[in-house]
């Protein structure tokens, strides 16, 4: 077995549309090689399976998109492996949104301390700027702070980076992810790669805490900027983290 077939990483057939067709593929998973492959890699013995169901009826806010429960034959209880999956069309941009929330969820979540908070609020631009002439009159770019604030802003995250990229990759609680799939569907290929949540968060998190050029931050591949959009509702004004899922094909 080469390397991108211990991985599940290969040219499909055909490409999924959405989370459903997968939840369909472990659902066959007697006829379908994909399946097969993907509960080897979730360390099954196929011999030893009974029963195979998957279910995308997970909770919406969770960061699991579909739910394998797995009944084996030496086993009294329910295996349950829970799944993301990001489908990506566009091999060019495939940033994709992995999570958005209020710098007040930041505090109460991750005990991000109040002066730390009141920098991010000028960022996101709850706050309007401080300074004068703003690049953007609706909010500041880590840039203009201080050196002393973006300081203050790198060394939290840096502290607290594993927590971070853990809750807004994989989640907390029942429907963690455990697992990813990440599908290609471009015009010049199809394709997908399965891998463990543990290694895309260790990939995609594990490296400097630095701010941007253009005043955005990123931990290592993950970039953290304001939302913005929103057609001027105030949920421009949150904070979003973005991750290119493609990059997990670079082995």
């Amino acid at each position: 077995m080469n390397e991108k077939q211990k991985w599940g990483s290969q040219v499909a057939k055909n490409g999924f549309k959405n989370e459903k067709q997968v939840a369909e593929k472990f659902n066959r998973w007697e006829s379908d090689a994909d399946a097969q492959q993907w509960l080897g890699l979730m360390g099954y013995d196929l011999t030893k399976i009974e029963k195979v169901y998957a279910t995308t009826k997970v909770p919406k806010k969770s960061k699991t998109d579909v739910q394998i429960q797995v009944t084996v034959y030496y086993k009294d209880a329910i295996d349950a492996q829970n799944l993301q999956v990001k489908l990506v069309s566009n091999s060019r941009n495939g940033f994709n949104q992995v999570d958005r929330r209020w710098v007040s969820a930041c505090v109460e979540q991750w005990g991000m301390p109040n002066e730390v908070g009141e920098i991010f609020r000028y960022f996101s631009g709850e706050y309007k700027p401080k300074i004068q002439a703003p690049k953007d009159e609706r909010r500041m770019f880590m840039t203009e702070f201080s050196q002393k604030e973006q300081m203050l802003v790198l060394n939290w995250l840096e502290e607290n980076k594993v927590m971070i990229v853990s809750d807004i990759l994989k989640g907390r609680g029942e429907f963690a992810a455990e697992w990813i799939l990440v599908a290609k569907n471009t015009e010049q290929e199809t394709a997908y790669i399965f891998r463990s949540m543990n290694y895309y968060m260790n990939k995609m998190g594990n490296g400097p805490v630095e701010i941007t050029s253009k005043g955005s931050i990123k931990i290592n591949k993950i970039t953290l900027q304001r939302k913005g959009g929103d057609g001027g509702r105030l949920s421009a004004n949150q904070i979003q983290f973005k991750v290119n899922p493609l990059l997990l094909f670079e082995q």
